[in-house]
């Protein structure tokens, strides 16, 4: 089996295409695998780390702005996009794939619909629940979309053929116990609140972490651990001095500007407090975590807001959007779960319901049907 796989932009799309190829390979020791990808996109460096061989294409997402350096951007996304559909058919004619994965990501449309055209089998990967402009597109061209939930299918046109297969999880997520990971990070029984707004940081979350760390900072309710992100290396300090916080005096709350053990942390927290992104929800649907999502207002179509409405509608997940946000508002959400374990216990349950732990071989075994 040949496989050509290509996605890229974001880790939640060049994740997914590589736990896929990993797969593969586990079952496959003779297949050929090549990843396609933006030659300085994050893709580059992942795919590359994981071992896989890989293809650079040369495209560019276009800029709704209407800035002049915006203006110049788009000029020279259309450049490559023009180019990129040469590039595409060269890759495909040299490789000769059994069938081709798009993942999302702008960088995934040349290859696909090139694909499609030369009567490549083809197929496209939507982790969200409100799929994104390319995988729109590609749709209703491919011949199998794999779907993470089943909510994404009415954003999508009636006809295509789909499969919900979830999203990929990592095993170090899965099964490292609660137990294991209070004892390897120091904690005691005691609740373990996990918030986090990822790499860069959010300053909602960064807030929303302030004020929850003043309600419990000094009667020593809770473990906390907080990971604020590049952007709240300055700003996340200032908030604990406005609310009169001194960490030093109190050693259950633990504060990192990145957290780089997040498997452990996960395996330890009673609660997320954490944005939506699709891989974090498939990651808290496989854990049975309850959490409090608070989706980013920031992202395309809103897609973080339409995951966190699928675990909110299973009463698996408490939503507040950032426009709901006030420190009355989330202390009080946390307090009642606070004082009320059958609450955490509740969403817990209704969270793993949803857990899809299958995934790689869902698509494997798709693949497989595909080609026969």
């Amino acid at each position: 089996m040949k496989i050509l796989l290509t996605g890229g932009g974001t880790g939640g799309h060049i994740n997914p295409a590589i736990a896929i190829a990993q797969y593969v390979k586990a079952n496959d020791k003779n297949a050929k695998i090549l990843y396609a990808g933006t030659p300085n996109g994050m893709e580059a460096r992942l795919v590359k780390k994981a071992g896989f061989d890989f293809v650079p294409i040369n495209v560019k997402g276009l800029s709704r702005s209407l800035a002049p350096k915006d203006i110049l951007h788009n000029i020279s996304a259309v450049y490559t996009v023009i180019r990129s559909k040469s590039r595409a058919k060269a890759i495909l004619k040299e490789f000769k794939p059994d069938i081709v994965i798009g993942t999302g990501g702008y960088v995934c449309g040349p290859i696909v619909l090139q694909a499609t055209k030369m009567g490549i089998k083809t197929a496209i990967h939507e982790q969200n629940a409100f799929p994104g402009v390319t995988n729109r597109l590609l749709a209703k061209k491919v011949d199998m979309v794999f779907l993470a939930v089943e909510e994404a299918k009415k954003h999508l046109d009636s006809t295509i053929k789909y499969q919900v297969v979830g999203n990929p999880v990592r095993e170090s997520v899965i099964y490292k116990s609660k137990a294991e990971a209070k004892k390897e990070l120091g904690l005691d029984d005691r609740m373990c609140i996990l918030s986090f707004g990822g790499s860069l940081g959010a300053d909602t979350l960064n807030k929303i972490a302030a004020d929850i760390i003043e309600w419990h900072y000094k009667q020593g309710l809770v473990n906390h651990i907080h990971g604020y992100g590049r952007l709240g290396k300055e700003k996340f300090p200032n908030l604990l001095k406005e609310r009169e916080i001194d960490l030093k005096r109190n050693d259950s709350i633990h504060v990192h500007e990145f957290i780089d053990n997040m498997d452990t942390c996960m395996a330890a927290a009673d609660l997320l407090i954490c944005r939506a992104g699709a891989i974090t929800i498939s990651e808290i649907e496989a854990t049975g975590k309850p959490a409090i999502l608070v989706p980013s207002p920031n992202v395309t179509a809103n897609h973080q807001f339409h995951n966190a409405m699928v675990l909110k509608a299973k009463s698996a997940a408490l939503l507040l959007e950032e426009k709901d946000y006030t420190k009355e508002t989330v202390v009080n959400m946390v307090k009642e779960l606070y004082n009320n374990p059958s609450k955490l216990d509740e969403l817990s349950k209704n969270a793993s319901k949803l857990a899809i732990m299958d995934t790689t071989k869902r698509i494997y075994d798709a693949m497989v049907g595909m080609l026969k």
